[in-house]
């Protein structure tokens, strides 16, 4: 199944897949736009537990929360490889062209932490993009070893790690608990506290300067935080998106049954386990110790299958619905999935957050669904005519000039 594809040209099903994910990503970030941020983890604390707002909360988890993040990152790796082989079929040097990226990349995302949106992932995947640059050479089945290897490393120093919690919680909850214990107790669950929803939905309902000061104030470390949680995530994932472009699995290379295989099992297992820890998150009355774990480290390997599982599906659907306008668009969104992306957050932050329409916290969980919906079209709408007439989305032509020092040519040459 090893591919040979010439490394200057497009493909649709990577285009599909990323725009899939770029589209995908939304649906669990739209929580994080419009929500304080334990409102993510657990509807007891911010979101609401009647039935519509439970319902969309277990969906999202099950079939969304970090899958689509995690198709983000196997493609991230495929691409690499294919800048990797493009370089080198020029004959530039491929690691000044990578890191070079890289370092616009990571420019890029603090602008957007700092200035637009909290959650960003662009830094993040600037500086773990530039540790997966040292394993390109690797042959396929290498890669894959030593990414499930990695991974299962991160579940288990995760799961020790925030594990931790539970242990606090039932020390501290403890009838002869000792005060130090309590008090570290409750220095966490500060975090989560009444009093610290209010805040930060005073700030995000305050000006526009009031949001950026506390980043810079408060913080202005998250970005560098971030990639210490989530190395054992994403690099593992950029690896396999490697090998799965070496080997010709997210090309379409492999044959029907494969992908089936792993449509089917990747997402019925995965989403029977992510189930049960959702039982497990509602049996203990949306804990927010339980939730933390069930969505951070306990959920990490159904994560991977269903993650594998939705690359697989998505693409026996572009290899059956190739020609169909919807699949199209889709690719053409992905082709723009930088642009998408930030432009995103732009349009979100400005419709949620108080130097906008101030819609913070004051729209239900599953209402926000139609603001998904939205930009669902939107990114359906723009991105197909404008690359009929330009090589490259707006911020992808940004990038790509910036990294190579020299304006890209842009507008498309007719036929």
């Amino acid at each position: 199944m090893a591919t040979t594809a010439p490394a200057t040209q497009r493909f649709l099903e990577l285009d599909a897949l990323r725009g899939f994910a770029v589209m995908g990503i939304l649906a669990m970030n739209i929580m994080a736009f419009a929500m304080p941020e334990m409102a993510y983890m657990s509807p007891a604390i911010y979101g609401g537990t009647d039935t519509p707002d439970l319902i969309a909360w277990i969906a999202s988890f099950i079939l969304v929360d970090g899958k689509m993040r995690g198709l983000f990152s196997l493609l991230f790796g495929a691409s690499m490889m294919l800048i990797i082989a493009s370089a080198e079929a020029k004959g530039q040097n491929p690691g000044k062209i990578h890191y070079s990226r890289m370092f616009w990349l990571a420019l890029f995302g603090l602008l957007h932490f700092f200035f637009i949106w909290w959650g960003d992932i662009l830094f993040l995947y600037a500086l773990i993009g530039s540790l997966a640059f040292l394993f390109r050479n690797m042959q396929p089945g290498k890669l894959i070893k030593w990414a499930v290897g990695i991974y299962i490393i991160g579940c288990v120093l995760l799961s020790l790690g925030i594990g931790t919690m539970i242990f606090l919680q039932m020390a501290a909850t403890a009838p002869d608990a000792p005060e130090a214990m309590i008090t570290e107790y409750n220095k966490m669950t500060a975090e989560w506290s009444p009093a610290a929803i209010a805040e930060e939905i005073a700030v995000h309902t305050g000006s526009y300067v009031d949001i950026v000061s506390k980043k810079f104030a408060e913080d202005w470390h998250m970005p560098f935080v971030n990639p210490l949680m989530l190395i054992f995530e994403t690099l593992p994932l950029m690896m396999i998106g490697m090998a799965f472009l070496k080997n010709g699995f997210l090309l379409g290379q492999a044959e029907p049954a494969h992908y089936r295989k792993w449509a089917i099992w990747g997402l019925a297992l995965g989403a029977l386990i992510y189930a049960a820890l959702g039982y497990v998150v509602y049996a203990s009355d949306f804990d927010a110790v339980f939730a933390l774990n069930a969505s951070v480290a306990w959920s990490m390997l159904p994560r991977l299958l269903m993650t594998i599982g939705y690359a697989a599906l998505f693409i026996l659907l572009i290899k059956k619905y190739a020609g169909s306008g919807l699949i199209q668009r889709v690719a053409a969104a992905g082709r723009a999935a930088f642009t998408n992306y930030l432009g995103t957050s732009i349009v979100m932050t400005t419709i949620f957050y108080g130097y906008g329409l101030g819609l913070y916290g004051s729209v239900g969980r599953w209402e926000l669904y139609l603001f998904v919906l939205g930009m669902w079209a939107l990114m359906l709408l723009w991105s197909k005519p404008w690359l009929e007439n330009f090589r490259y989305g707006p911020l992808e032509w940004l990038w790509r000039s910036l990294a190579r020092g020299s304006f890209q040519p842009m507008r498309m040459t007719p036929s």
